[in-house]
């Protein structure tokens, strides 16, 4: 008998659900408190898959009522004139929530301008602050691309408690707070990464796998446990021998299909999910500013 395909988890489909959601909200809000939630994105040169993030974000502030305070500045801008506007979008009680659109060039110190932010206008849950909320388990902003993994496979009620979970990458926006986040759930959790030794005999293992090492289609169908969940976090723009460009996911879309019971596709999977929760985190940091005493 033919193995039925695996059903494919539609991150278009949700993140459009969610952002109708996050629109109405601040449609009943917007009354209330006087004005409309603020974003501000900051860019550094211009790195092509940056920018079109960039435009992405900016589309869907202002399909849902976002206003935008984005900022692009020259692959040569100094640190201190970006820890300048840093510190003046903090103050800016219009903006409710800040991005600083990564990767940054080699002469700027990212960690030390993502510290620099106000913890409450951390739109990407990036903040030292925000990273120990989510490993304590207490309320907090969420970091965008992992929080929008939990959504999908929260879409497709997929009951992690008691499941192996394997998180192939261990990066402070993917892999580690993903793990985290599992766990919250009550998923056993591993983090497999560069150096890890047999990688297929532990992703094998794993009824969630979730991919994120930013490798174009690394993850092959043997690797695969039948029937596992496949989230695909990679974007990788690959060139085939006729000189065509397309974009492919950390794992083997085609062979993987045959053996897992759900997975993400790329693009259209987790890439609207990270915008999603990013209009998400802004709308929350505006609730809860109003609701401060």
């Amino acid at each position: 008998m033919a193995k039925t395909m695996a059903t494919i988890i539609d991150g278009k489909a949700l993140a459009k659900k969610m952002q109708g959601a996050i629109a109405a909200e601040i449609a009943l809000l917007q009354p209330k408190y006087g004005r409309f939630p603020g974003l501000a994105v900051l860019m550094v040169g211009d790195h092509p898959a940056s920018g079109a993030y960039v435009r992405n974000k900016e589309t869907a502030c202002k399909k849902v009522g976002i206003v935008s305070f984005g900022k692009h500045f020259p692959a040569n801008v100094s640190q201190a004139e970006l820890e300048q506007v840093i510190d003046e979008l903090n103050a800016d009680d219009r903006v409710d929530g800040i991005l600083i659109q990564l990767p940054l060039p080699a002469n700027l110190d990212a960690i030390a301008l993502l510290n620099r932010l106000d913890p409450a206008k951390d739109a990407d849950g990036l903040h030292p602050h925000n990273l120990g909320k989510l490993a304590r388990g207490e309320e907090g902003l969420r970091s965008c691309t992992p929080a929008g993994v939990m959504e999908l496979l929260s879409e497709a009620k997929v009951d992690l408690a008691g499941k192996n979970a394997v998180v192939i990458g261990r990066s402070i926006l993917v892999g580690k707070p993903v793990a985290l986040m599992l766990l919250e759930e009550n998923a056993t959790v591993t983090i497999a990464h560069s150096r890890t030794k047999n990688l297929a005999e532990i992703t094998r293992k794993a009824d969630i796998l979730i991919a994120a090492i930013g490798r174009p289609e690394m993850i092959t169908a043997d690797m695969v446990k039948p029937d596992a969940v496949v989230i695909d976090v990679g974007i990788n723009r690959v060139t085939d021998y006729e000189g065509k460009s397309r974009l492919v996911g950390d794992v083997d879309f085609a062979g993987i299909s045959e053996v897992a019971s759900q997975m993400t596709p790329v693009p259209g999977g987790v890439g609207p999910m990270t915008v999603t929760m990013l209009l998400q985190n802004t709308v929350w940091s505006y609730r809860r500013k109003f609701a401060r005493p």
